[in-house]
């Protein structure tokens, strides 16, 4: 039997991240208390080298590696860059919050990089088997993350619902992964859809029962409704700065759970798992925008929010069209953008003994600190949708797609649901600008990494709206490539 060795040139970012991951590790246990900060840049560093590799290697051929389990595309590259940058600018806003709350933090670093980790093999997964690991990897420290400040009991109950239900999910996926190779007979995508086309006429129930279960599984990780259960109630509960992380890179690896086993494993079954998609997102438009009205707290608000986002989302793969699939793309690494901005500024307001969870809280936030609340009010405009902002592009690009695959209804429904979504946004705003503040001190942004975070965030969902032409075009040659 002849063994022949894998590329690893596809996977070096992986390697350098396991390996740093090491470092980081002995970092921790070695250094004494007053000089830990060596971890904050060695996790910076990390995530920044990985992120280099992978723009490093964008515009290499494609290539399948690992006995056909591990991809090097367009696609995943695109989606690595955004999952470690976001992740980058996550730290940048928690550093201060970890340190005033006195979080352990050399656990939630290495905890952010093993779940940096795990996206990066599942966006790059080509196999089930490689799926599934890359998500159970990125998956668990999620958990344990929510439970580190173990002294409030909230924060352990949602620890506890988020794994609970993560759990079920698992399940789901699982048990549809098996009936699909039960079908198909192969873990591996690129044997699936050649099987699948012969599977579909002699074992169309077992394929349809599979793709519902394994669609169960991956939209739970994106929050959409039905299965939004333990959105609202893990970001309420959660500490603010595990909130932040939650809330941003695991939507982008959801995203690419959700490609890998819809778009390129079941081409044959899109009939199927486009009328799937198109109840669960116009369920979640109107669970979404609807119940988020009625929100006083900012982060169920947000939570709320994402659900219907999610939603605004799908319509991209509902389009079953690359340049749907590429405008998909371009709304959720948007989205994340604008996530990214919400809750570091809630992050970056949070302080010892206090968490900013109200809407009341921003009252008057302009008069203590305009420059946050400009910031607050371009990510608020740009999730409503207001142009120039990225968030109208975003949809505007989803929108157009459906109408180019001859679905008009659906973007006219959506346009609804976007109406009412203003609402509650502007809301926010009205508080920031027109209300008395309650507390009359200034906020002063004593961290500097902080202070850079947010005015790059907030000035990239300006000008990403100002020129989206670039971000755009990069999405859709992912899928023409």
């Amino acid at each position: 039997m002849n063994f022949t060795a894998p590329d690893f040139l596809p996977a070096i970012g992986e390697m350098f991240t396991l390996g740093m991951i090491c470092v980081v590790m002995l970092a921790y246990l070695f250094f004494d208390k007053q000089n830990r900060g060596i971890t904050y840049f060695l996790t910076q560093i990390t995530l920044l080298g990985a992120a280099v590799i992978a723009i490093s290697l964008y515009g290499h051929p494609t290539e399948i590696t690992f006995d056909g389990s591990f991809i090097l595309d367009p696609e995943s590259l695109l989606l690595k860059i955004f999952i470690l940058l976001s992740s980058v600018f996550v730290l940048m806003y928690s550093r201060p919050y970890i340190r005033d709350n006195e979080i352990a933090h050399g656990e939630f670093y290495l905890l952010i990089l093993f779940s940096a980790l795990g996206m990066q093999v599942l966006v790059s997964a080509y196999s089930f088997l490689t799926l599934y690991l890359g998500l159970e990897v990125f998956s668990l420290p999620l958990y344990a993350m929510i439970a580190l400040r173990h002294n409030r009991p909230v924060c352990q109950e949602a620890a506890m619902k988020y794994f609970i239900m993560g759990a079920i999910a698992s399940g789901f996926l699982l048990y549809g992964m098996s009936l699909i190779y039960g079908a198909c007979q192969s873990l591996n995508l690129q044997e699936i859809v050649s099987m699948m086309s012969l599977s579909v006429d002699s074992q169309p129930m077992m394929l349809t029962v599979g793709l519902v279960f394994i669609a169960a599984g991956a939209l739970f990780k994106l929050g959409v409704a039905p299965f939004h259960m333990w959105v609202p109630d893990v970001y309420e509960g959660a500490p603010n700065a595990m909130t932040l992380f939650i809330s941003t890179a695991p939507k982008l690896a959801g995203f690419a759970l959700l490609l890998r086993l819809l778009v390129e494993a079941m081409p044959a079954l899109f009939p199927q798992w486009q009328y799937l998609l198109i109840a669960v997102a116009v369920l979640s438009m109107a669970v979404g925008n609807i119940i988020a009205i009625a929100q006083d707290n900012i982060k169920r608000m947000l939570a709320y929010s994402s659900i219907a986002n999610m939603g605004y989302m799908l319509l991209g793969l509902i389009a079953g069209t690359p340049r749907g699939y590429g405008s998909a793309t371009f709304y959720i690494i948007a989205y994340v953008i604008m996530s990214l901005g919400a809750f570091g500024i809630i992050t970056i307001l949070s302080r010892k003994g206090f968490e900013l969870e109200k809407i009341n809280d921003f009252k008057g936030l302009n008069s203590r600190n305009p420059w946050l609340a400009l910031m607050m009010l371009l990510i608020m405009f740009s999730m409503a949708g207001v142009p120039p902002s990225v968030g109208f592009f975003a949809k505007v690009g989803v929108l157009e797609s459906l109408v180019r695959a001859d679905i008009v209804w659906l973007p006219a429904l959506a346009l609804v649901f976007a109406i009412i979504g203003a609402y509650y946004y502007l809301r926010v705003v009205k508080v920031m600008y027109f209300d008395e503040p309650i507390e009359k001190t200034p906020v002063i942004l004593e961290s500097f990494d902080a202070q850079l975070a947010i005015s790059i965030n907030g000035l990239a969902v300006f000008f990403l709206g100002l020129f989206p032409t670039t971000m755009i075009e990069l999405c859709q040659k992912a899928f023409l490539a």
